[in-house]
């Protein structure tokens, strides 16, 4: 008799332990990109090909996006909880209503560039003069377009600016049928190397600033899943820091996860490096990947209200968030 209460005194106290630390089911996350495969995305798809999110605790599902603007489109209304995107669009997102915030920015330094051709004598605003450029309507360049050119005593009197469909984009520079064409640096610059070996103007050397790419999330979305918002991060952190030495293994990765995608190594490899050459700005530099400094933010909220893309009277704070970032 004592030896079968002990069992079940046993049973009882393995049940009572099992019963106070149940696995713990994966956080779902839906993370919605801004286009198909490109090298800004390799974080993400090299912290899900090494089993990083799955560490994180974390089900994390990648979808490809239809451009920045439809993903904050999309994260706004609810439909995915994430978005990877240009994060300097948050301003105009948020002067028509969205609650979307910036909660990690891993390319702080503006990006926004104009290529042309990498002989061509055209290395200022003011060059562009009898110029045509081409650009899409949705684009991030659009609102900042006349602000640009006005930095070079220019206006569109004087540069012809032709707005194409995303599609045609690509077709039309590389046909030469224009001079130049509006763009990031890290996307375009090793795609065009093979068609149209190209430099670039920065938007910032005009006093235009514009943070890049990062990820966006709704304040109901940040308050409801901070702590797996904050895994997410972590995760993309480590995926970052690794791709700093080893840019190769994010080729490897986006290859691996997306056969069908067609992707190109070298292009990959480029824009990744790329990518990470604009990881910092001097307000940002030496602190930790994905945080944000006010002032970048400011500078930059000062260069969309001039834009027309906010209203005067903003506050800095609402436009992003480190509360996620370790």
């Amino acid at each position: 008799m004592k030896f079968l209460k002990a069992i079940a005194v046993l049973a009882a106290g393995l049940a009572t332990g099992i019963g106070a630390s149940p696995l713990k089911a994966q956080d779902k996350l839906t993370v919605r990109l801004d286009f198909s495969p490109w090298g800004v995305q390799a974080a993400m798809h090299l912290a899900k090909h090494r089993g990083w999110f799955r560490e994180a605790n974390l089900d994390v599902d990648i979808q490809d996006g239809r451009g920045s603007g439809n993903t904050i489109q999309l994260v706004n209304a609810g439909q995915v909880d994430v978005g990877q995107v240009q994060v300097g669009l948050v301003g105009a997102a948020r002067n028509q209503g969205a609650t979307i915030r910036s909660i990690a920015t891993f390319q702080r330094k503006t990006d926004l560039c104009i290529l042309v051709d990498r002989d061509s004598p055209v290395s200022t605003v003011a060059d562009l003069r009898g110029k045509t450029v081409v650009v899409f309507a949705a684009s991030p360049w659009a609102p900042f377009i006349d602000l640009y050119l006005k930095s070079g005593g220019l206006t569109r009197n004087e540069v012809k600016v032709d707005f194409v469909d995303p599609a045609a984009l690509w077709g039309t520079y590389t046909a030469k049928r224009a001079d130049g064409l509006m763009s990031t640096v890290g996307s375009a610059i090793p795609v065009a190397e093979a068609a149209r070996p190209s430099k670039c103007l920065l938007a910032s050397d005009a006093g235009i600033t514009f943070p890049s790419y990062g990820l966006v999330a709704t304040e109901a979305t940040i308050a409801s899943k901070a702590d797996a918002l904050k895994r997410l991060i972590k995760a993309q952190q480590r995926a970052w820091e690794h791709l700093r030495t080893a840019p190769d293994d994010g080729v490897t990765a986006m290859i691996a996860e997306r056969p069908d995608a067609r992707l190109n190594p070298d292009v990959l490899r480029a824009q990744i490096k790329l990518t990470i050459d604009y990881f910092d700005t001097p307000a940002s530099k030496g602190k930790a990947i994905g945080w944000q400094a006010k002032e970048d933010w400011e500078a930059a909220l000062k260069s969309m209200e001039a834009a027309g893309v906010v209203k005067p009277g903003w506050n800095v704070d609402d436009y992003y968030t480190n509360a996620l970032v370790e």
